[in-house]
């Protein structure tokens, strides 16, 4: 099995729900590979979106690429739909004023079918996430 970055569009992932929406920043930039692209939160918080990988995945090692994220909270799922959430990691980021925030985070080898992403608080009006990437490899397929 060989690790690839899970949260590629390319490797079959989806971003299935986004609180919020712009259509010059959609959540679909969070996962086309583009460093360029982003997804920008359009109002108040907390703001969401949800990460479907349509297969059973182990991580190992996320990362996410923000701007003025200042609490971010990450639940994940094994079921088949988009439910039964477990708290899974908290962070409270460093301001980085003009550059973006690189959080990496270790994951011990998790299991996920889903991951949410939730952004309780930032430093601004608006916050953006660039990517998220997630090392690990394919368990298995859904059925």
């Amino acid at each position: 099995m060989r690790k690839v970055d899970l949260c590629l569009s390319s490797e079959g992932a989806e971003v299935i729900l986004a609180t919020s929406s712009d259509e010059k920043h959609p959540p679909e930039n969070i996962i086309d590979g583009n460093p360029e692209t982003f997804w920008t939160t359009t109002g108040m918080f907390p703001q969401e979106f949800i990460v479907c990988f349509h297969k059973l995945v182990r991580l190992e090692r996320l990362v996410i690429r923000s701007y003025f994220v200042r609490t971010l909270k990450i639940e994940k799922s094994t079921a088949e739909e988009p439910v039964d959430f477990e708290q899974w990691i908290e962070r409270d980021l460093e301001h980085t004023e003009g550059q973006l925030q690189n959080e990496e985070i270790m994951a011990r080898d998790d299991h996920a079918t889903y991951l949410r992403f939730i952004i309780t608080s930032a430093f601004d009006h608006i916050a953006a996430v660039y990517s998220v990437s997630a090392e690990g490899v394919a368990v298995s397929d859904l059925s």
